[in-house]
């Protein structure tokens, strides 16, 4: 019997099988609203077999958005836009998950597509970011403004305000985008918090905000939605955010209801020496689920369906998650389950060729 092919049960939600389509921003939304693109990207990866479709990194707040293009769950009006894509998620066998987010100092920056590179002018549609401190992520980008401790209390009221937006739009999963150097990793890492006060300095207090978040999403979406946590189990930089650290935060963020870390690594600094390979991170994966004794989702490389099938065999994780691979092949459930021999049942207008 393959892993990769048996349902995971979390909470009141069965996942058919252990394959995420992980988060990948599209930079294709106006004023936050999804559109038909999202529709056809997030909708042909539920017809090709994935057990859980996640959004991009959705913003909880206008000024969160990583680009002016990127979609959101700060305003009632997105819901009625997100509904047609989770219901043709739903209606095609698989999850519609949510990864919620926001962007700190990397928000207000030119889609990596673009012509240009780094922040936004407010003459083009920019803005200033939010972060813990006024240092940029990079020469090119902007500088932020430093949030004090009613922004703080007010990003947390967002991300539960769009958690509970995002069960009205019919989400079954919601994620806290906790990683790849976005607010609440500038808030946990000592590469970009420099604060004094309480959420900053300590581990205790640089990890005070995602605990407040993850607390209050999930307060806001009650005891049946399952709650995912991404972050990046180290920023590959000495005197950065460890492994060791990701441990102790796994086993609270556990505490206060997260049902699955999701392991990623990176994105806080422009200088780190990321040794980049098939499964890099497979290992941050399997750390965090051995020592933290939580449910992990393990992302990096992962292309390969005995390769998917033995990170599960071995341990190292309860589901993949797979990015560049979905967008390069957005049927590669199905292909995966004719690699390992494993009897699926396709959409029927697709069976053919199956």
């Amino acid at each position: 019997m393959s892993q990769l092919f048996t349902p995971l049960t979390l909470r009141t939600v069965t996942l058919p099988n252990r394959i995420a389509v992980s988060p990948m921003c599209q930079y294709s939304a106006t004023d936050g609203h999804p559109n038909e693109w999202h529709l056809v990207h997030l909708g042909s990866r539920a017809v090709g077999g994935a057990g859980l479709v996640f959004t991009e990194a959705t913003a909880v707040q206008a000024v969160g958005r990583i680009s002016p293009a990127d979609t959101g769950l700060w305003d009632d009006a997105h819901i009625a836009s997100w509904r047609p894509v989770v219901d043709f998620i739903h209606a095609h066998g698989s999850v519609a998950g949510v990864q919620l987010a926001h962007a700190g100092r990397k928000a207000s920056a030119h889609p990596p597509f673009a012509e240009h590179r780094g922040g936004v002018s407010d003459a083009d549609g920019g803005w200033t970011p939010v972060a813990p401190g006024t240092d940029p992520f990079h020469e090119s980008y902007r500088t932020p403004d430093e949030l004090d401790a009613e922004g703080i209390a007010q990003v947390v009221a967002d991300f539960a305000a769009a958690a509970r937006r995002a069960l009205a739009a019919g989400f079954r999963v919601v994620e806290v985008h906790a990683a790849h150097g976005y607010l609440l990793h500038e808030f946990l890492s000592p590469l970009s918090n420099h604060r004094t006060d309480a959420y900053g300095g300590s581990l205790e207090n640089r990890t005070r905000l995602v605990r407040e978040v993850t607390a209050a999403v999930r307060e806001a979406v009650g005891e049946d939605v399952p709650v995912f946590v991404r972050i990046s189990a180290t920023d590959w930089v000495d005197g950065g955010w460890t492994a060791e650290d990701s441990v102790v935060l796994a086993r609270d963020l556990a505490a206060l209801g997260a049902d699955v870390i999701d392991v990623s690594t990176g994105g806080n600094t422009p200088a780190a020496d990321i040794p980049i390979g098939p499964g890099y991170q497979v290992p941050f994966a399997e750390t965090v689920r051995r020592k933290a004794d939580v449910p992990t989702g393990a992302v990096g490389l992962i292309t390969d369906a005995r390769q998917a099938e033995q990170v599960l065999a071995d341990g190292s994780a309860d589901l993949v998650l797979l990015g560049r691979e979905f967008l390069r092949d957005p049927y590669w459930p199905l292909h995966a389950a004719q690699q390992l021999g494993v009897q699926v049942n396709p959409p029927k207008q697709y069976a053919r060729a199956l």
